[in-house]
């Protein structure tokens, strides 16, 4: 009986790979672009194609990998090592706190100014390797015995917005959860943003995203009360159905959908200022920033899509970044394997500075917030 860990052995030119827990439900050729994730895609079908059997039968790219089949490997010693990534160990110091943790999933709470992945100017010290360090610590995650899965985040916040963060635990958990995050209805997102400016009543913005990457910045075009998600704007222009699903396609993937609610409303020297309860049923880069700024409501202390002048009068009292928090997440209509989660619902604390300016301009905080 082969161990459930991860098990490498050489006869000849042969390496048997074991499929664990964290590694059942996949493609073949997904499970090996991640195992020899040096290995270009061409030489990934290649290999399924030539070099690979699963309990000794070949095999197509797309088949689902259960727990305990043995993956075949037709390669030499020297190729493997050579298309295989070393996996290392990172230490970074923690600085995330703990909202909740079962055997399934960690929410983070992020603080400001902390990348939640590396990019090429921070490798090292980002929260998801905070959060791997963490469980490694606990020995629940184990580097050394895995062969292609490491804990990762479900959702994402900019570097300088502070909340809740949710990490799958194993890959199963990590999976399930990515896919309830995409059908919208399970896990939903609310945040507190400071604006400037005046939300008169709950307000629905909708819009397409339009992304400038040289520039790493968003801008919005607007939908109007009688569009709808997919419109492609040529109802009678010869389109092909074809051709109108694959417009209505990518329209959606850009499509943003958010709800600001006002809580209360304030000043600073004599601009008017709201605190706002946000809900998100996307989640596109820079989604809240970009579209409250689109609508006349640019979050305090944004550097990218803010009011310079208000956001000088921020730094005053010490806030230096964009007053947006990822507050809580609630959930619901889970997976049946999550169901002890239906009805729960987290909440991040308030940092500091995010205090400090709602002291200042609200007199505080609701009860509500």
């Amino acid at each position: 009986m082969l161990s459930p860990v991860t098990l490498m052995y050489n006869i000849s030119v042969m390496f048997a790979i074991e499929i664990g827990e964290n590694e059942k439900q996949q493609r073949l050729d997904r499970f090996l672009r991640k195992y020899l994730e040096n290995a270009p895609l061409s030489r990934i079908y290649k290999i399924v194609r030539k070099d690979v059997k699963v309990n000794g039968k070949r095999m197509k790219a797309e088949y689902i990998l259960e727990e305990g089949d043995v993956i075949q490997l037709y390669l030499p010693d020297e190729e493997i090592a050579e298309l295989r990534r070393v996996r290392k160990t990172v230490r970074a110091k923690r600085t995330f706190r703990i909202c909740y943790e079962d055997e399934n999933i960690l929410l983070a709470e992020k603080p400001a100014g902390l990348l939640t992945h590396g990019d090429r100017n921070e490798k090292r010290n980002h929260l998801a390797n905070q959060v791997i360090d963490y469980l490694i610590g606990k020995e629940e995650f184990k580097p050394r015995e895995e062969k292609t899965f490491t804990p990762a985040s479900v959702n994402r916040l900019d570097r300088n917005t502070s909340g809740l963060v949710l990490f799958g635990k194993n890959y199963q958990a990590l999976k399930d959860f990515n896919e309830m995050m995409r059908a919208r209805d399970s896990i939903h997102k609310r945040y507190l943003a400071i604006v400037c400016g005046k939300i008169p009543e709950r307000t629905v913005l909708k819009g397409y995203m339009r992304k400038n990457a040289d520039r790493n910045r968003v801008s919005v075009d607007r939908l109007s009360s009688g569009e709808s998600i997919g419109k492609t704007g040529n109802a009678a222009g010869g389109k092909t159905v074809i051709e109108k699903a694959a417009a209505e396609k990518a329209a959606e993937e850009k499509y943003m959908k958010t709800i600001a609610s006002p809580l209360a409303y304030g000043e600073l020297r004599g601009h008017p200022c709201t605190l706002a309860s946000v809900e998100i049923s996307t989640g596109r880069t820079h989604q809240i920033r970009a579209q409250l700024a689109d609508a006349g409501w640019p979050i305090a202390g944004d550097p990218k899509y803010g009011d310079p002048k208000f956001n000088r009068l921020m730094e005053a009292f010490g806030v230096h970044r964009q007053m947006l928090h990822a507050r809580e997440l609630r959930m619901e209509r889970m997976m049946d394997a999550y169901s002890y989660l239906n009805g729960r619902s987290f909440t991040a604390r308030i940092p500091g500075d995010f205090q400090r300016a709602a002291d200042e301009i609200f007199g505080g905080l609701p009860d509500e917030a």
